[in-house]
């Protein structure tokens, strides 16, 4: 039996707690025996009292610890940690693994994927990304990830640090074009959700095609009436902006291919 502590009770955290319940609940060998919160309420309704500590002096004793916290606060808790040479992973796609307190071994277990509070997600369908000192540390972290996961990686800190920039423009940077969409059509009176079957059409197909094979669009056609008519139209400066500097990225990438 595998036993993990979680430290933190964000949105990775408390997908991370739903994750491994389930994997307990389907008979693998994995324990999720406490969660640390400095505010134990807000984890308080995923398990109970008795799993909960807000005092890091009074961590259980686990085979792997997890620490789900923001970025800039992983280095200051693995530092707090009130133990030696046990195995502390972080979940971060943008720090290194070295960020962590050298009084432990380290390694990292990143899921990638985009975690809202009360959405629910299928975890299996997420990769988890994998990175340890040693080979049996990893060993671990590959057992771990592959009971509440069905893709897992062997990803080093750069590699990492790749992906993690790519996500931001897959996701955080189109969600943000998602909502650009969303003002001006809400500016002139026209339902976002006419778009919806467009935006899903879009990700559908960049399961089967290469995004240059499935770029389409006035910026690739080369169609310059229609570009300058949508730069006429756009009154707000941000908008504008965006929109010639993406048709200028198209254009460019046309030219190279």
């Amino acid at each position: 039996m595998v036993k993990v502590v979680i430290i933190g009770s964000g949105n990775v955290a408390q997908h991370l707690i739903v994750a491994f319940q389930n994997a307990q609940n389907s008979g693998t060998e994995i324990e999720l025996v406490q969660v640390y919160s400095r505010q134990t309420a807000s984890v308080a309704h995923l398990l109970g009292l008795e799993q909960l500590t807000n005092n890091l002096d009074d961590l259980a004793e686990a085979d792997l610890y997890i620490i789900a916290v923001s970025d800039d606060a992983i280095a200051a808790v693995s530092s707090q940690l009130p133990f030696k040479n046990r195995l502390v992973v972080h979940t971060s796609g943008g720090v290194a693994l070295n960020v962590l307190n050298d009084d432990n071994r380290k390694g990292v277990f990143y899921p990638l994927q985009s975690f809202t509070k009360n959405k629910p997600i299928d975890f299996k369908t997420i990769p988890i990304c994998l990175e340890s000192e040693n080979a049996t540390d990893y060993q671990l972290l590959d057992k771990v990830a592959k009971t509440i996961s069905d893709t897992v990686f062997a990803i080093n800190s750069e590699q990492r640090k790749a992906l993690h920039v790519a996500a931001v423009f897959v996701n955080n940077f189109t969600n943000h074009l998602y909502q650009i969409g969303q003002e001006i059509c809400l500016e002139n009176k026209v339902p976002f959700e006419i778009l919806k079957p467009l935006i899903a059409e879009t990700a559908n197909k960049i399961m089967v095609l290469s995004p240059e094979e499935a770029q389409t669009g006035p910026a690739k056609r080369n169609d310059t009436a229609t570009i300058e008519a949508h730069e006429a139209f756009l009154s707000q400066e941000n908008h504008l902006n965006i929109y010639k500097t993406l048709t200028q990225s198209i254009q460019e990438n046309g030219k190279k291919l």
